[in-house]
């Protein structure tokens, strides 16, 4: 009798823990994607995708990243560390090292090995940069590593950072259409994606080529096609519908298929094979999917977010949510998974766009950024003094500096001050700067929170509202600022124990990680401020 009781007294303990917590946390990154957007296509989405999302979940209207830069590693690592790149280390997609003269991705790493043959340098990737533990790692020791995590993106770096340290695989596109992962994670890639790479998914969409979803005329959110604001997918051909995807990948391989919305659809298909193979959210111990859709970036950083293109790719998306939502109802059940949905960063308008329309603005080309700072030391102090510009930051010879008896701060308010003389400028920060504070100054905290003294430069650039910083082209458009265009993205909340309702208060993307670690009832990541989002936790 006293071992029936003692059964009877753990069965209900198990049971009572797995009702505090969802079976899955999906977790999905949309790369550039702008707050707006849900407002100005949301005539044209379907009910089952987006709408479905807001009208049942939770909608926050005014999330915000709050430092700088807004680029996609930092904003993957932000969202799922709950804090900014001066605590987690990710000051970038890469930045320069000065110990090497080089510049470091945000997830190589050399000691480890590519799992799949032929992706070999493609494979050499880690987490091991990132300085904080992330929402996933809290929940795997929360569950004794019973919890499963599994990481997915077409990026690498959108892949690898959410799933954190402890996770049991991330997986990303390479070049040939095939999913890798390095032995970080384990020796052997597991059979299902073998397979999944077998199947060569990405074909159908590469033979079925690139169409408008609906008729011309429900474009008009959008600038005209082959307008003058936008890129192309191949050279001196104008970037006009339908897009002859066979074309172009015969010329240039799979590459192509990042930059139509069909990418994200290819890694749909590998999430939900995730699920099944690796049997997430099928017992009562938490499961946690990252899932970060790239394609979104690829076409807006090459036609704008005012083309014809980046619309059909968000009601195409909508679409690819729908069809995922359908899935975790019938694989996972409907009140057994927490979803959230935001943006590692939104999008600036292209400069020549809002140029012509008579804004007082321009791009500005960042090598000629840099041959100007280069120019300006050897003018100055007849030596170029300038390590390197990157990510906005300006790295100074310190040694040369050293050698000629200069003194350094002298040196930075030099370049301080011929910086302030150019239109595209707004601001120059020095270190001394940046440390010193000033609460009077609204950009210096993005500045703060986003520099590290280890890694980041000696002076940091706020380029002028408006101002476009290009890399190549003047069409399309890109991000990295803290202006509201870049900073404010979508946040959304659906599934299990949340409420209906939304928010237009101002909030931050650090709240995210440790609002989703009170909800699991799991320790917040390790260098979060705990800031949570109260209205998700009123009780029904």
């Amino acid at each position: 009798m006293r071992k029936i009781i003692l059964f009877l007294v753990c069965a209900f303990a198990i049971q009572s823990q797995a009702q505090q917590r969802p079976k899955l946390v999906v977790g999905i990154v949309v790369d550039q994607m702008r707050m707006e957007y849900l407002y100005r296509f949301s005539d044209d989405f379907s009910a089952k995708g987006f709408k479905r999302l807001m009208d049942n979940g939770f909608t926050y209207h005014n999330m915000n990243y709050n430092y700088v830069p807004t680029f996609t590693a930092p904003g993957h690592a932000s969202i799922y560390t709950g804090t900014t790149p001066a605590v987690h280390g990710i000051i970038g997609n890469d930045w320069y090292v000065r110990s090497t003269g080089k510049n470091m991705y945000c997830t190589d790493d050399a000691s480890v090995k590519t799992l799949v043959e032929g992706t070999e340098k493609e494979g050499m990737m880690s987490p091991k940069n990132l300085l904080s533990t992330t929402i996933t790692d809290e929940l795997r020791m929360a569950t004794n590593f019973k919890g499963k995590v599994i990481g997915v993106s077409i990026k690498d770096r959108g892949a690898i950072l959410p799933a954190g340290h402890f996770a049991n695989w991330a997986f990303w596109s390479t070049k040939s259409g095939a999913f890798t992962s390095s032995n970080f994670y384990g020796d052997k890639i597991p059979d299902w994606v073998t397979q999944f790479n077998a199947e060569k998914n990405f074909m159908k969409y590469i033979d079925k080529g690139w169409s408008l979803l609906k008729p011309i005329d429900t474009y008009n959110e959008s600038l005209p096609d082959n307008n003058p604001y936008e890129g192309s997918l191949e050279k001196d051909v104008p970037p006009v519908f339908p897009y002859d995807l066979k074309k172009i990948y015969n010329e240039k391989g799979m590459e192509v298929l990042k930059t139509t919305p069909f990418g994200n659809d290819f890694l749909a298909e590998l999430a939900m094979r995730a699920i099944e193979k690796e049997e997430l959210g099928k017992d009562n111990i938490t499961d946690f999917l990252t899932f970060s859709f790239s394609s979104t970036d690829y076409v807006g950083h090459t036609f704008g977010p005012r083309s014809i293109e980046i619309q059909d790719t968000y009601l195409r998306l909508d679409l690819t949510i729908a069809t995922f939502l359908d899935y975790l109802d019938a694989n996972v059940g409907k009140d057994n998974y927490l979803l959230f949905l935001t943006a590692d960063h939104a999008v600036a308008e292209n400069a020549i766009y809002l140029k012509d329309r008579k804004l007082n603005v321009n791009s500005i080309a960042s090598k000629e950024i840099s041959a100007s700072l280069s120019k300006f030391s050897t003018d100055t102090f007849g030596v170029n003094l300038v390590l390197k510009y990157s990510n906005f930051n300006v790295y100074l010879d310190r040694e040369a500096i050293k050698q000629k008896g200069l003194e350094l701060t002298k040196v930075k308010q030099s370049f301080k001050d011929f910086l302030m003389e150019q239109a595209y400028v707004k601001r120059v920060y020095t270190q001394e700067d940046i440390f010193a504070g000033s609460a009077s100054d609204y950009y210096l905290n993005f500045i703060f929170k986003g520099y590290d003294p280890k890694q980041s430069g000696d002076l940091v650039i706020l380029e002028g509202t408006g101002y476009l910083e290009t890399y190549g082209m003047d069409t399309g458009s890109t991000h990295g600022t803290p202006n509201s265009y870049d900073t404010n993205v979508p946040l959304l909340f659906y599934g299990w124990h949340i409420p209906k309702g939304e928010s237009y208060k101002k909030e931050a993307i650090t709240e995210i990680a440790p609002t989703v670690s009170k909800l699991l009832k799991i320790t917040v990541p390790n260098g979060t401020e705990g800031q949570v989002l109260d209205e998700l936790f009123v009780k029904k």
